[in-house]
């Protein structure tokens, strides 16, 4: 990692909710790092537009333009490393990527997906965590890697799953504490802090024998 501030370039498909809590730690000197870029593949998505009221470059690349998955992720790389990242952050970003695109950037790409992993990969999270009469629900942030949804978990947010609960209920909640923790994490790579090594998660050169939990990181015993 250079020793200025680490160059982020986040990658979004929607309304990029938690692009712009990434937009105000940075703002307010919350994560020491700069985002360089934001990238989407939906020409639409809202997320674009906060990064242009933050002044921040971006870049559309329309994945409907490309004949096969594996030509789309060559020409996202291309264009992310025009802006020499140190850390790739994907916000809501709605691609199953290729094994070579995630090996390209293997410990320095982070994602956060709404569940408590290795619980509900994929899609529709609160309605399965609903359905299976669970207790809690929540959020995790992970490295990225081949495996969909399956990288080393860093850090997670729990919410409780109430007894009158609708998933939209419980995705708001859930997305709640989506911008506390994915800030906190990416403020943690951009210190130096945190690692991958090995398909270990190291935080302060430790290796995690568990994800961390923000309730006991803002409560510690």
């Amino acid at each position: 990692m250079t020793t200025d501030a680490p160059s982020i370039v986040v990658l979004v498909s929607g309304s990029g909710s938690n692009l712009q809590a990434l937009i105000d730690a940075v703002h307010e000197g919350r994560i020491h790092g700069r985002i360089s870029a934001v990238v989407s593949n939906n020409p639409e998505a809202y997320g674009l537009e906060r990064a242009r009221r933050a002044g921040i470059p971006t870049e559309v690349i329309d994945h409907r333009n490309y004949e096969s998955r594996e030509a789309f992720d060559r020409a996202l790389a291309e264009r992310i490393d025009r802006y020499h990242p140190d850390l790739v952050v994907l916000a809501g970003f709605m691609r199953i990527l290729t094994p070579e695109f995630v090996e390209h950037y293997r410990g320095r790409m982070l994602n956060i997906h709404p569940s408590l992993l290795p619980k509900y990969r994929g899609l529709n999270t609160h309605a399965r965590a609903i359905e299976a009469g669970d207790s809690e629900h929540g959020v995790s942030v992970h490295f990225v890697t081949p495996e969909l949804d399956g990288g080393p978990v860093i850090a997670q947010a729990r919410v409780p799953v109430h007894a009158d609960d609708t998933p939209e209920r419980l995705a708001a909640r859930v997305l709640e504490q989506e911008h506390r923790l994915y800030p906190l994490v990416t403020s943690w790579y951009a210190d130096g802090r945190l690692r991958l090594e090995g398909g270990q998660v190291l935080f302060d050169g430790r290796p995690l024998a568990r994800p961390l939990q923000l309730d006991e990181l803002e409560h510690p015993a």
